[in-house]
């Protein structure tokens, strides 16, 4: 039984009313017509059931629910976290009690207000904004614009929080004001906390709950505005407000009413639905109005909560109007519809009030004044008559309105005359009307001139003139009040702009986070910050201006800061709307786009209001800026009298450092503004005087504020006093200046008048400097210029008196002393950057140092032979001084203003001069070897610009980063090229110091390291930060050469750029597939694998190009160019992709689109080999083929790793036999294969192909079968493990050049040299297969493992030294230090081939063969990618080849002797280690391995290797001990250990005797040693040989059985079985030496004792054998058999007392005891078999012996 789970989901609808009683069906009945009753059914009842619905059954969020959701919650967290903050007051330093500081905390204060005032208006109208956009069906709802309401509370409260706290701090909490302000705070975050929750699309809150939640943001906005004395609406607007919306509420329940008398009429269910769903939704858009009303009115200043609050007005109209038109549909009751319309007017009118009264409140409430309407109107109507020029008619008739509207204000100035009180202004007052009645009354006759000259444009242009003149008379009419009235609008527009740019820097903040371009979003963070730099001067504006409304002054900072305000607002506005489209987020984009959009138009309302003002306010600049430099006089004599009282405390975020570079920057500026202001003074052009003059003292301002952070930031009093009275000067004196230069513009010619400005000004610029002078640093440096000033006059005497010191005495100190002034001159400019005391320390250093070096030069000049050389180290002299004071001048220049233009440049060309200088001197006072000049000069450069690494954050060109980036990468390769010349010139020129060679080449060879380091990493940062510019161009650029007319000549075949062609295309789908792996895990690594693609590419197009040009048919061609110019597409939209990734790594979007494009790079991959198949498709299987055997090797390479490590073991408990027939099987395969590929080559392409892919598949299965082999063989013998693998691999290499040769040879004639390189490769692939089938054989032939390996090595060597004589050129080359390393693997294995020739151990031997089979590899490859490296001469390349020929040669001859050895020791060895060391060849006497005599010789031999290997395993059992005699007084255990020790000693010794009496036999002659013998003593030497080899074998099975007996792991049956074999061999040995032997001779007799002695050990075994027989067949205690691992307890047999247990017990052992007795016999005919088979394969010697 099972249970299915399946998620179901519910339809959701509307409810829908009707009618349950419907009409019967009335049917006859079965006694005829029956009576009914007629009634009416009970009135319909209806339940509303108040909850939460289950919400497991809830439909499934939509994508943009699930969008409010992540926005909701990220929300929440930001509202929790301002929450947090909101618990505790910042801290802030301790403030002073002067002018500047109190002012400083004013300013703070009306910002922080601002700031908070504009963000709470953000945070009421978004509210407003969620009610309004939540109202409707949830189908319906605009989620993102919901969102984007969301994103701008929650990211206005966050940025409120700061300046709550801030606020907080300073003010004063005598009362706990700063308490209650962050309690307030703390409410409305709750109550946005409660809104979030509400709106959640899964929390199922009523309607009335969110309603709620923002009537409670509303009042607490209401409660925290009037915390900061920011109220702007009283209560009694807000009382009217809301009694406005309350009457909208109740007129609108009216209707719903009106309505529902409708729908109770109505007789169609549709139409009566359609009536109450509308009266429905009228009621509905009411209250959310009355709710929408309430959240604005604490901020119903704001335009946006205007905005919020109409909207909700006009969704009252629209519902209002919804419901009139479903009830006229309804119903055709003229009463009942009547009633409905006058409900529904008396609903717009309600809702008319409400929006009357807040727009009533938009212009202040101010009424409008007597002379504001006819003043707007003359205007209006003066502009209307300027544009219908043309028009007469049009123009009359505005003349006429325009009469009214001045005839209007005359009226109402003279009747204010009349009211006024005061004389005067009654006078000024009938003046003015006069003017404006005499202006009206020429304006009316133009006008009656042009109405009856119609076609006469003189007539109209009077009249535009009078009109014009009109104008001017109303704007001096009322001038007062219309420039009161500009000046509010500008107030409002600079307020509002201020709000704007307020909510687009929060906007910008939130959108920061999903941006996915950082550049945009860094160019958008720079505009805000530039931004919020003017928004505190704009809101001082506004609050001085409101302060002091009659202040010129006031109005005029407003004026300025509103103009300086436009130009970085709009800026911020073009970087908010660029970023936009790429922000990820919906709500944040939405937001930013709204705030950019709302901040354009307050821009473009001040540009105007700022406009009018300016022109309204008149020239003020001149007295402005007096008053501005007069309170700034002021505020310094304030800040030096606490500096006495020791009460100057700095402002927040001032420091010494900051303030000394603002004094600095600001000097110059204010030094520009002046020169301005003289020149324009000068020339009488009030205008531009008024703007130099406010320039002035906007720069004064910040000097003055600088200078008063230096005084409060130093520690020193006298420095600060001195810094304020300085200051204080370049105020008074620039005071003086305004002045003149305001008294200069009366009189423009008055020479006086221009001299004293002149003085005036002079005196100001020697006040500045002074100012400058004060700065920390600064004195120091001057003194260090007068001190160097005051040593170069030692340099202008006539003569210098001759020195006293020795040349090289004076020569060593100039030396020093110039290396220490440069050192000097570097701390300097490093100074510049650092601290201002750093410079004083340096800039002293330097004058100390430059001292020291004048004293040494005018030394080195005394040395001078002639005058003129004194001449011209004087003047050198001179030259360095002359830099020297540049240098401290720029340096004093730059750190007065570290951002001026192009100063870091003057400063490095000075230090850059100060070496140059120095070098010259240099060159001049030293005569050395060549080059050595050049050197020193050199190092002191490099000394020189080594210190702007320090600081890489500073410019030091006008370079872009990109720029910068390829400039490096250009020079890093010059600066290779020229440190390998250096080293080659070094190392080949006639030079004395041949010690300094290596230091010489080693410094080169680091140089190039670090060249190469910084390649790789300017790549890789230029790959990091997304630069696939150049990555793209390179490929493009590629891609373009493919449709180049005429290819280069081709140098190669088809085949030949087919290969190379695959070889990268590989190579880049490879790429691709990393890039898809690392765009997951390490994205900031696709840098680096876009490059390598890019490189790739461009070799691919080349050889594409060219293998396009040489296939034929020209189809195919076109078809690879094709396909290479696709694939080239599919990198470059790789390559940008991953450039985007790098950008933004978490951008999943990118990521899809990445691993999408890596796809399709991997398909034209395949479409590109498919071309070049169908090109040639045997050649294109060959290529393919060659690809599978590389990978082979690598893998035997690795393997071969893993053995010679030790850890190649099998998986299970298998043996070598176990893979030995598959692997012959296979081999046999593999040379078919081979078979059919060579003659493939002068096939068809199809066999060609199904040849290549057949012995790659064969190649590969035998590779798996051999190492699997090698693996049953265990780690316990690795050497042989690697053997093994080795002959593979040699097969393996075999094949891959047969392939590379058979491609080579495809379709080629059979004379061509191709063919007779196929022929070669066959061969070799022959002798490598055959190699493995002996190799493989011998692996169980353990006596012939050595020999094996030694020929398996030789025959590879051979064929390295045949590859390695080809004229090949490596695809890459190496130093020749890796060669030279090289060599002493040679040594060594050589050393080892020594060895092992001299002992003859089995384990020697083959450790040797694997040991040089690596050196010699390693060598030789070495040896030759040394030898053509790029600064090798063809001489030296020739020797290289020659002696590495020569070495390989010797090492041959050796190995080949080594094996030869195996049969006696010889003299030779070390004769042959000397020739590898000078890598000559020796000769030496040869015998015939062929000849039987030496074979028997070297089995006897091995035989003996053999034996003495399987008695070490014995030895392995217990430690050595001293030698014991086996005899019946030792423990069985020891019994047969000892005894099998003896006999295998013995055995050995007697196979060494039978060696002996062999080579005796053959020095007496009757054996030949020739191969003319072979027939006749080739039988004898075979019995010897087979008779060696069966005394081995059963003495190592002898000695494994004995090992596995006392282990417990065999029966001591099998011990005696092995022991009786070793004597019937034995014996067998003896007889076949005594065929031809003389009895009589030493070697016979030592034989015949060896076979005596050996057989008494073999009894002693067998009685030990049998006595442990006899005591394990007694059932005494459990018999423990000890052995060197411990005891082992055998189980006892229990005995079951049951009587049915006991019957099946012995059942079980009779059956057990016939199944022993039936393997018995089965084992004795095995045996006989296997004797009667070997007898057949006996020498005929050891038959009739045996007969």
């Amino acid at each position: 039984r099972s249970t299915i789970l399946q998620q179901q989901f519910n339809r959701t609808g509307k409810a829908e009313h009707g009618s349950v009683a419907l009409p019967a069906v009335m049917r006859s009945g079965s006694s005829g017509p029956e009576t009914f009753n007629v009634g009416s059914m009970p009135s319909p009842q209806q339940q509303v059931m108040v909850g939460q619905m289950h919400r497991g059954h809830m439909p499934p969020l939509t994508s943009a629910q699930q969008a409010l959701m992540g926005t909701i919650n990220t929300s929440m967290h930001a509202v929790q976290q301002a929450q947090d903050d909101l618990s505790e007051l910042d801290s802030l330093p301790p403030l002073g009690q002067d002018m500047a500081s109190r002012v400083w905390v004013q300013n703070k204060v009306d910002e922080s207000k601002h700031e908070i005032h504009s963000q709470v208006d953000a945070i009421t109208a978004g509210t407003a904004s969620v009610v309004n956009l939540t109202a409707g069906d949830p189908a319906d709802t605009d989620y993102t614009a919901v969102g984007c309401a969301i994103t701008t509370i929650s990211s206005n409260l966050t940025e409120m929080s700061k300046g709550v706290k801030l606020l907080a701090a300073l003010m004063d909490d005598e009362v706990g004001s700063g308490e209650d302000l962050l309690r307030a705070a703390r409410t409305l975050a709750g109550a946005v906390s409660d809104l979030l929750k509400a709106v959640q699309p899964t929390s199922g809150e009523p309607r009335q709950t969110v309603l709620t939640a923002a009537g409670s943001i509303g009042q607490a906005s209401g409660d925290l505005l009037r915390q900061i004395g920011e109220n702007e609406t009283d209560e009694r607007f807000q009382d009217v407000l809301m009694s406005l919306a309350k009457a909208v509420a109740n007129a609108a329940a009216m209707l719903v009413l009106k309505a529902k008398n409708v729908a109770q009429v109505a007789e169609d269910t549709v139409l009566q639905n359609r009536v109450i769903a509308a009266a429905t939704q009228c009621a509905l858009s009411t209250s959310q109005l009355v709710a929408c009303a309430k959240v604005v009115s604490p901020t119903i200043s704001s335009p946006v909560c205007q905005e919020q609050l109409i909207e909700a007005g006009k969704l009252v109209d629209r519902s209002v109007e919804n419901c009139v038109r479903a009830c006229q549909a309804a119903t055709t009751d003229s009463e009942l519809l009547k009633q409905v319309s006058a409900a529904a007017s008396v609903v717009s009118q309600a809702l008319h009030d409400l929006l009357q009264h807040v727009r009533q409140f938009a212009s202040r409430g101010e009424p409008i004044g007597r002379y504001d309407q006819a003043t707007d109107t003359i205007m209006c109507v003066t502009e209307s008559i300027f544009s219908s020029m043309g028009d007469a008619g049009e123009m009359v008739r505005q003349a006429r309105v325009l009469a009214q509207a001045t005839s209007d204000l005359v009226n109402a100035m003279r009747s204010d005359a009349e009211a006024e009180i005061d004389m005067e202004n009654s006078k000024k007052l009938l003046a003015a009307a006069k003017l404006l009645a005499d202006s009206t009354a020429r304006m009316v006759e133009a006008a009656k001139g042009a109405a009856a000259n119609p076609e006469n444009e003189d007539q109209q242009q009077r009249l535009r003139e009078a009109a014009e003149g009109l104008r001017v008379a109303t704007n001096a009419a009322a001038q007062n009040a219309i420039k009161k009235k500009i000046v509010n609008r500008l107030e409002v527009a600079a307020k509002q702009a201020a709000a704007a740019a307020t909510q687009t820097i929060a906007a910008s903040q939130n959108a920061a986070v999903s941006n996915k371009n950082p550049a945009a979003q860094q160019q958008l963070v720079q505009s805000c910050k530039a931004v919020a730099d003017h928004i505190p001067q704009l809101v001082q504006g506004v609050r001085g201006s409101q302060a002091q409304t009659e202040d010129l002054s006031a109005q005029l900072a407003l004026i300025i800061s509103s103009q300086n305000f436009l130009q970085p607002g709009s800026k911020m506005v073009s970087s908010a709307k660029a970023a936009v489209p790429t922000v990820s987020d919906q709500a944040a984009a939405m937001q930013l786009s709204q705030c950019a959009k709302n901040l354009a138009t307050s821009l473009a309302e001040l540009r105007t209001a700022s406009q009018k003002a300016h022109e309204a306010c008149g020239p003020m600049e001149i007295d402005s800026a007096l008053n501005t430099v007069q309170t700034l006089k002021n505020e310094l004599q304030d800040a030096k009298m606490a500096a006495v009282e020791s009460q100057l405390k700095p402002l927040p975020g001032e420091t010494l450092e900051k303030c000394a570079q603002d004094l600095g920057s600001t000097s110059k500026a204010v030094g520009s503004s002046m020169a301005q202001l003289l020149t324009c003074a000068a020339q009488g052009n009030e205008h531009y005087t008024g703007v130099a003059a406010r320039e002035t003292a906007q720069a004064l301002k910040t000097l003055a504020q600088a200078a008063r952070g230096v005084a409060a930031s130093t520690t020193d009093p006298a420095a600060a006093h001195a810094m304020l009275d300085s200051a204080r000067d370049v105020m008074e004196g620039s005071a003086m200046l305004i002045q003149e230069a305001k008294q200069a513009l009366i009189a423009p010619g008055d020479a006086e008048s221009q001299q004293r400005l002149a003085q005036v000004a002079k005196a100001v610029s020697h006040s500045l400097n002074n100012c400058v002078n004060c700065l920390p640093g600064q004195k120091d440096v001057d003194v260090a210029l007068k001190s160097i000033g005051e040593s170069s006059k030692k340099l202008l005497v006539d003569s210098l008196p001759p020195s006293t010191k020795p040349f090289q005495e004076a020569q060593s100190e100039l030396n020093q002393a110039a290396a220490d002034l440069n050192q000097s001159a570097g701390e300097v400019v490093h100074a510049t950057r650092g601290q201002s005391g750093e410079l004083a320390a340096a800039s002293g250093k330097f004058s100390d140092d430059f001292d020291e070096f004048l004293d040494a030069g005018i030394e080195m000049a005394g040395q001078a032979q002639t005058k003129e050389d004194q001449i011209q180290v004087i003047g050198n002299l001179k030259n360095i001084s002359m830099a020297s004071s540049k240098l401290l001048l720029a340096a004093k220049s730059l750190s007065v203003d570290p951002g001026a233009p192009n100063a870091k440049n003057l400063l490095a060309a000075a230090a850059r001069a100060v070496t140059e200088s120095i070098n010259q001197l240099i060159t001049l006072c030293t005569q050395q070897a060549p080059g050595q000049k050049e050197c020193d000069n050199a190092l002191r450069e490099l000394e020189t610009v080594k210190g702007m690494l320090d600081n890489p954050n500073e410019p030091v060109s006008d370079l872009s980063y990109f720029d910068c980036i390829e400039s490096v990468m250009e020079n890093s390769k010059v600066l290779g090229e020229s440190m390998a010349g250096i080293s080659q010139n070094a190392k080949t020129g006639d030079l004395p110091a041949q010690h300094t060679h290596d230091a010489i080449t080693e410094a080169a060879q680091l140089m190039k390291e670090a060249v190469d380091d910084i390649m790789v990493t300017l790549n890789e940062a230029a790959s990091e930060v997304g630069l696939v510019g150049g990555m793209v161009d390179a490929i493009a650029e590629a891609m373009s050469k493919l449709d180049e007319g005429t290819p280069p000549e081709p140098k190669g075949t088809f085949v030949d750029y087919q290969t190379t062609v695959v070889k990268y295309s590989k190579a880049i789908a490879v790429t691709a597939q990393e890039m898809m792996t690392k765009s997951v895990t390490n994205p900031e690594e696709l840098g680096g694998l876009a490059s390598q693609m890019t490189s790739d590419y461009g070799h691919l197009a080349f050889q594409g190009q060219m293998a396009a040009a040489t296939a034929e048919p020209e189809e195919i061609g076109f078809q690879i160019r094709t396909r290479v110019q696709d694939l080239g597409h599919g990198c470059i939209f790789l390559v940008q992709k991953a450039g985007a990734l790098q950008v933004c790594p978490t951008d999943s979007y990118t990521k899809r689109e990445l691993i999408e494009c890596a796809r399709a790079v991997t398909e034209k991959v395949s479409l590109v080999l498919s071309a070049l198949q169908a090109g040639n498709k045997g050649t294109q299987a060959c290529i393919t083929a060659a690809t599978a055997v590389s990978g082979i090797i690598a893998d035997l390479d690795t393997t071969i790793m893993f053995a010679t490590a030790g850890t190649l073991n099998a998986e299970n408990s298998e043996t070598f036999a176990d893979h030995r027939e598959n692997i012959l099987k296979t081999a046999k395969a593999l040379v078919e294969d081979t078979k059919l590929l060579v003659s493939g080559a002068a096939s068809t392409p199809d066999k060609l192909a199904q040849a290549a892919q057949s012995s790659a598949a064969t190649i590969t299965q035998l590779a798996e079968v051999v190492k699997l082999g090698a693996a049953s063989l265990g780690s316990d013998d690795p050497e042989t493990q690697v053997v093994l693998i080795n002959a593979i691999k040699d097969v393996a290499k075999a094949l891959s050049d047969l392939i590379s040769a058979t491609k080579g040879a495809a379709s080629k004639p059979a004379d061509d040299p191709s063919m007779y390189q196929l022929k070669g490769a066959a061969k070799v692939m022959v002798t490598n297969v055959t190699s493995l089938l002996k190799t493989v054989k011998a692996v169980e032939d353990e006596a012939t493992r050595g020999t094996r390996a030694l020929e398996a090595t030789i025959e590879c060597i051979k064929q390295e030294l045949t590859l390695f004589q080809s004229k090949d050129v490596p695809e890459k080359t190496s130093s020749p230090e890796e060669s030279i390393r090289m060599t002493k693997g040679i040594t060594m294995a050589t050393t080892k081939a020594v060895a092992a020739g001299n002992s003859c151990r089995q384990e020697d031997v083959i450790a040797t063969a694997n040991l040089s089979r690596k050196a010699v590899s390693d060598m030789l490859t070495a040896c030759k990618q040394a030898s053509f490296h790029p600064d090798v001469s063809d001489e030296v390349r020739t020797r290289a080849l020659r002696f590495g020929t020569e070495c390989t040669l010797g090492y041959l001859d050796l190995l080949e002797h080594v094996l030869v050895v195996r049969k006696s020791v010889s003299p030779q060895l070390p004769c042959y280690q000397e020739s590898l060391s000078f890598g000559l060849i020796l000769g030496t006497e040869w015998v015939d391995p062929e000849d039987p005599t030496v074979i028997a010789e070297t089995e006897l031999l091995g035989a003996a290797a053999s034996i003495e290997a399987a008695a070490k395993k014995l030895e392995q059992l217990k430690p050595r001990a001293k030698p014991k005699q086996a005899d019946e007084t030792l423990d069985f255990e020891e019994q047969i250990l000892e005894a099998a020790k003896s006999i295998a000693a013995a055995t050995s010794a007697l196979v060494k005797s039978a060696s002996a009496a062999q080579r005796e036999l053959v020095a007496q002659g009757k054996v030949g040693s020739i191969p003319a013998n072979a027939a006749d003593d080739g039988q004898w030497s075979q019995g010897l040989i087979s008779a060696a080899r069966m005394v081995a074998a059963a003495t190592s099975s002898l000695c494994e059985a004995a090992n596995a007996s006392v282990q417990g792991h065999a029966s001591e049956e099998k011990l005696i079985s092995s022991a009786k074999q070793v004597a019937a061999s034995t014996a067998q040995l003896l007889v076949a030496c005594k065929v031809k032997a003389d009895q009589d001779s030493e070697a016979m007799r030592r034989l015949q004792v060896m076979v005596t002695d050996a057989g008494g050990k073999i009894l002693l075994l067998e009685r030990a054998a049998g006595n442990a027989v006899k005591r394990a067949s007694d059932n005494l205690v459990r018999a423990a058999q000890k052995a060197a691992f411990g005891k082992a307890d055998d189980d006892d047999v229990v005995v079951k007392t049951k009587f049915v247990g006991g019957i099946a017990q012995i059942i079980a052992a009779q059956e057990e005891m016939l199944k022993k007795e039936r393997e018995l016999e089965e084992a004795r005919k095995k045996l006989a078999q296997i004797r009667q088979q070997q007898y057949k394969f006996l020498p005929t010697e050891l038959r009739e012996d045996e007969g």
